[in-house]
């Protein structure tokens, strides 16, 4: 067969391939990396943990839309083995992060960084995490796909007023589902577990005293960052029109989770912007940040006050 025959049987189809791989990558780029200094079991057993994570997490197709693969969101997850209970039961702490691009540059913004201090699981050596969307199978997983739906949701509603709703309503129904008998084994899941746990992240970002908080996220970023390239005294000004939102939003619901989630999440980043900024804004960025995050209010005097 010629050259030039080949190259009008075989462009057509690697074309078609081409279009199938981006079309069809999934919504997550998910790293993870488990520290388990503090464990006596053979390091492979953590390694397998460590790809079946983010298999589990890259490989299925969490929502209905299309992604191009420069789309996909960028995570991080570091769980860290805090006590063996078996050689294949463990307690652990979640560390997780997630980012989003800022539109125009090769900055990428937080849009969350949480830490989980109880999540509970078994796992043996290269057992594969398979999603149940309506039921329970293991904590492991359902815990994940609770913060795949988390994280869909806050990165939606950063590129829509309100545009995370049915993701959010996802992670409500891991939480409904979620076995009750099982909460003194597997914590994070119930609202008797003090006010920082799965429940009321979820909750006060469903809280319909948080949802102008919720279209002001929209405002931060896509009104916001997203224009800070071209305009940064504009940017900055929608910026403040957004701590002004949230600290409102303080006082109708006083340390709601989720506005602890966006002082972490979001605080280095205040006062990278702020610093160069008029001494009447950085004076007000400093006063609602620090009711809003009083533990480390001393942290937001680095913006210059």
């Amino acid at each position: 067969m010629n050259l030039h025959l080949m190259k009008y049987i075989f462009l057509p189809l690697l074309l078609l391939l081409s279009t199938f791989v981006t079309v069809s990558a999934q919504e997550f780029r998910v790293t993870c990396r488990v520290n388990s200094q503090k464990a006596q079991a053979d390091p492979q057993v953590f390694k397998s943990l460590e790809t079946a994570i983010e298999e589990f997490m890259n490989s299925q197709k969490w929502t209905d839309d299309i992604y191009n693969d420069n789309e996909r969101i960028k995570v991080n997850i570091q769980l860290t083995i805090s006590e063996e209970m078996s050689p294949t039961s463990f307690r652990t702490e979640l560390g997780i992060q997630a980012v989003r691009p800022v539109f125009g540059t090769d900055y990428e913004t937080p849009i969350l960084t949480h830490l989980d201090k109880s999540v509970n699981f078994t796992f043996e050596q290269f057992q594969p995490l398979n999603f149940v969307e309506n039921g329970f199978r293991d904590n492991l997983t359902h815990v994940l796909s609770f913060y795949a739906y988390m994280i869909l949701g806050l990165d939606y509603d950063t590129f829509a007023p309100y545009g995370g709703e049915p993701h959010f309503q996802k992670a409500q129904n891991i939480m409904n589902i979620f076995p009750q008998n099982f909460a003194s084994v597997f914590p994070g899941w119930t609202s008797r577990e003090g006010n920082r746990n799965r429940y009321w992240m979820l909750e006060s970002t469903l809280n319909p005293s948080v949802r102008p908080y919720r279209e002001a996220m929209y405002n931060y970023h896509r009104q916001g960052l997203d224009i800070m390239q071209e305009d940064v005294d504009a940017g900055k000004a929608v910026l403040m029109q957004v701590l002004e939102t949230v600290s409102q939003v303080n006082k109708a619901y006083l340390n709601a989770m989720v506005l602890q989630m966006f002082a972490t999440t979001k605080s280095e980043e205040i006062i990278e912007i702020f610093k160069v900024s008029a001494r009447n804004q950085k004076s007000r960025v400093y006063s609602i940040m620090s009711k809003i995050d009083a533990a480390n209010a001393n942290k937001y005097r680095a913006i210059g006050i």
